[in-house]
């Protein structure tokens, strides 16, 4: 294997040839400096965030447009910023529109989340001073965004992809207007031990491989920097899950062990720390997907879930799909349940019920119930952006646990659209279980008034 200097060097050089044959990294490596062009302009950021009259800050993102900023608003327990990354109708009715900022993020710019949401709040708020996008150049969020009279529109290098985006405007505007210092950011990702993240992934890798080690506990720190397992969970999940290999991120504040597990350790005091973490994390697993002889900067089954979402949706009323009763659910994983398997529990429900402790309740619960399986646990339809491609395209080992609401959470009216946002998030329940089991995958569906009745 080939020493961390050297693949670091290569990594620097933007050399494609680290990485398997086709890589898409010739256009994903923007990554590796931008954050060196935002600090020249960290002035400009800041001057601009002051200038924007608001209550609060809404950012209508998915994936990479929002985990990272997730991560920042938690980490100085911001209650300034509220990240909108879901098409559930309770939660997207629990955002007060009165006085708030909106901030579009989107790469692609047609993201189907982003579009919902959008056309949700421009309804009740058609005054374009109220929000500002970011996107690529080109995109038809761009055009919408002048076409509507938008404050301000970022146009992000077109060389990074969504997930390695929290260093460029999709991290750092957000950050910004929650009156971050984005130029300490920048400085702290420019001080990274690189040698010692490219040794990390090489590792993490090696363990994957060679080792039967796939599953990666990343040990984070509490409240409030436990948020930084959303973002470096999907990081890995996304960018290794593929061609039936990859390493499964369990990020975890409690200590996790076992015969497949590879331990690493997030070390935090400062939120702006988080610059240099964010970037070590980038390296180590574009260092990883090396040793793994994947690309990990392409993302082949995301879109499958998405194809599925719409195929149901053109296709009206939505389609039964089986569910096991909550107290039968322990029986039904174990009976789907094999050596070196992990349980991925994906709850289609509202951010606030369950809440995220409530949540990582039932993980554990699972966890214990299961001699210490390694076990994941995420809302839909934010992980279809994020570590589905794992579940899809990384190893055969995956448990899904697929959790509904028993009924509707509520009624929303989605404007434009000949269905509700209700109807909306259960087409993309159904679309993702319809990819998970053309994989061959093992699904356990779950409809539950709490997940607390999940026995």
């Amino acid at each position: 294997m080939t020493a961390a200097p050297d693949v670091l060097a290569r990594i620097e050089r933007r050399d494609a040839t680290l990485w398997a044959d086709g890589t898409v990294a010739p256009t994903r490596l923007g990554w590796l400096d931008v954050f060196e062009h935002i600090k020249r302009e960290a002035k400009d950021l800041k001057s601009w965030a002051e200038s924007v009259e608001r209550t609060r800050v809404v950012l209508i993102g998915m994936g990479g447009s929002s985990l990272g900023p997730e991560v920042l608003r938690a980490a100085r327990r911001s209650r300034h910023l509220i990240v909108l990354d879901t098409t559930d109708p309770a939660t997207v009715a629990s955002v007060d529109a009165d006085g708030a900022f909106f901030l579009v993020s989107s790469k692609s710019g047609g993201t189907l989340e982003v579009r919902s949401l959008l056309a949700h709040f421009w309804e009740q708020v058609p005054d374009g001073s109220r929000y500002a996008a970011i996107t690529d150049p080109g995109t038809e969020l761009g055009k919408l965004a002048a076409e509507r009279g938008f404050s301000r529109t970022f146009e992000n290098q077109p060389d990074i992809g969504g997930r390695y985006s929290v260093l460029s405007y999709f991290g750092l505007v957000p950050a910004a207007l929650m009156g971050y210092d984005v130029g300490a950011l920048c400085d702290a990702a420019a001080a990274t031990d690189r040698v010692s993240a490219v040794q990390l992934g090489i590792d993490m890798g090696m363990a994957a491989r060679d080792e039967h080690r796939d599953k990666a506990t990343i040990l984070t720190p509490p409240s409030p920097f436990a948020e930084f397992g959303l973002w470096v969970e999907q990081l890995i999940a996304e960018s290794t899950g593929k061609n039936s290999t990859g390493v499964v991120p369990v990020p975890t504040t409690q200590v996790e062990t076992g015969n497949d597990r590879f331990i690493e350790a997030v070390h935090l005091g400062d939120p702006v720390e988080l610059g240099s973490e964010f970037f070590r994390w980038e390296l180590a697993t574009a260092a990883a997907g090396h040793v793994l002889g994947i690309d990990p900067f392409n993302e082949p089954n995301v879109a499958e879930s998405k194809a599925n979402t719409a195929r149901v949706l053109d296709a009206l009323p939505l389609p039964e799909i089986p569910t096991v009763p909550p107290a039968a659910v322990f029986s039904a994983l174990e009976a789907e349940i094999g050596v070196d398997d992990y349980v991925s529990v994906q709850a289609y429900l509202p951010y606030g019920s369950p809440t995220p402790a409530t949540l990582e309740a039932l993980r554990r619960r699972i966890r214990d119930r299961f001699a210490g399986m390694a076990v994941t646990a995420g809302y839909g339809p934010r992980f279809l952006h994020s570590t589905g491609q794992l579940h899809k395209g990384g190893p055969n080992s995956v448990v899904a646990l697929q959790g509904v609401p028993h009924r509707p959470t509520a009624t929303l009216p989605l404007p434009g659209a000949p269905y509700d946002f209700g109807t909306l998030i259960a087409a993309q329940s159904i679309g993702d279980h319809q990819s998970l089991v053309a994989h061959g995958r093992r699904v356990v569906r779950v409809a539950v008034d709490d997940i607390e009745d999940i026995r």
